[in-house]
Parts: structure tokens; sequence; C-alpha cells
């Protein structure tokens, strides 16, 4: 009879869905260790991508040789330009520890390039040095970054993993034209 609803009932009602609500929480599987984390983001593999923007790309395409296999590479693309010009080569990644950091390339112009891959980033004072070579800093509020400007390519490598471990990436960067 509509009206005489009390509150016992709702309580009955909300303790009966409560019960379902725990069983499917303790009856489904699920995982939420670090490893299963990790294991959550898909691993790619970049040889054949970089292979091909090495023969597409007008500019020597880097890419890491040598790295530890606790750096997963996670993304890679290469769009090239209708007009030959603004080729970008793109590169991401996660560190050992999980962290995102990702090898960017184009032969565009410089400031607009390294605006839009550090996601607004400033360059800030002092120099990263990688091997014999020294590269600028950034740093924004998402990412922070390491720039190198050669004749006819700026390379970025850039992401949230800390300067040394952008560094350890920049070290391992092998430019190549295919």
């Amino acid at each position: 009879m509509r009206g005489r609803q009390t509150v016992r009932d709702m309580v009955l009602s909300l303790a009966v869905i409560g019960v379902v609500v725990a069983a499917v929480y303790f009856f489904i599987p699920h995982d939420d260790s670090p490893s299963a984390q990790q294991n959550a983001v898909k691993t790619v593999d970049y040889r054949v991508e970089v292979t091909t923007a090495r023969r597409a790309a007008p500019y020597a395409v880097a890419a890491p040789e040598g790295l530890p296999k606790t750096w997963r590479a996670t993304s890679v693309s290469y769009k090239a330009s209708s007009d030959g010009k603004g080729g970008a080569w793109h590169l991401g990644m996660l560190d050992p520890e999980q962290q995102y950091a990702a090898v960017e390339q184009s032969d565009a112009p410089a400031k607009k390039f390294i605006q839009e891959v550090t996601l607004g980033a400033a360059k800030v004072e002092g120099k990263q040095a990688v091997g014999s070579k020294k590269w600028d800093r950034y740093q924004g509020d998402t990412y922070r970054a390491l720039v190198r400007e050669e004749s006819g390519v700026t390379t970025v490598v850039t992401g949230t993993a800390p300067y040394g471990r952008l560094a350890d990436l920049a070290a391992a960067l092998v430019a190549k034209k295919g």
C-alpha cells in the first residue's frame, strides 16, 4: 500500500544493495598492486617506425640506443609535413620509476615547436651537461625539458621525469639519417 513505507523499509533496501556491492567487490578479481599498474601501460616496439622516420625525415632522427630494459617505449610516431619542413618525430617512454619521458624532434621553427611539446615550459637558468654537449633547461607546470637546437633540427627531451633521467635519455640518443 502506497504511502505506508517506513524508514525501516528504506534501511533494509540499502542493506540488500550493500551486500550485493560487497559481493561484487570481493568475488570479481582485481589487482591494485604496483606491478599491475605498471603492466597497464602498453609497451611498443619502435624499431620499424624509427627506420621509416629516418628514411622520410630531412634531418637525422634521434632514437635511444643502449638504454636498460627498465625503460619502456609507450608511443611512437613520425608526421611528415606536406612542404618538406616541419616533420615531427615522437618517442614516448616510461623511465624505471614510471615517469614519462619523450624524445621530440622537428625541423619546424624552434620556438613554436618547443612550446608545443613542453606544454608551455619556459627556459630557465643553467645548462645540463649531456656527454660533451650542453642542453638548455626548460621548466613548466607539467613538464621539464632539455632542449638542443642544431642546424636544421630541434631536439627536445621532455616529460615528468627529473632532469637526471631526461639527461640519461638524451645521452642514449643516436641521430641517424636513413
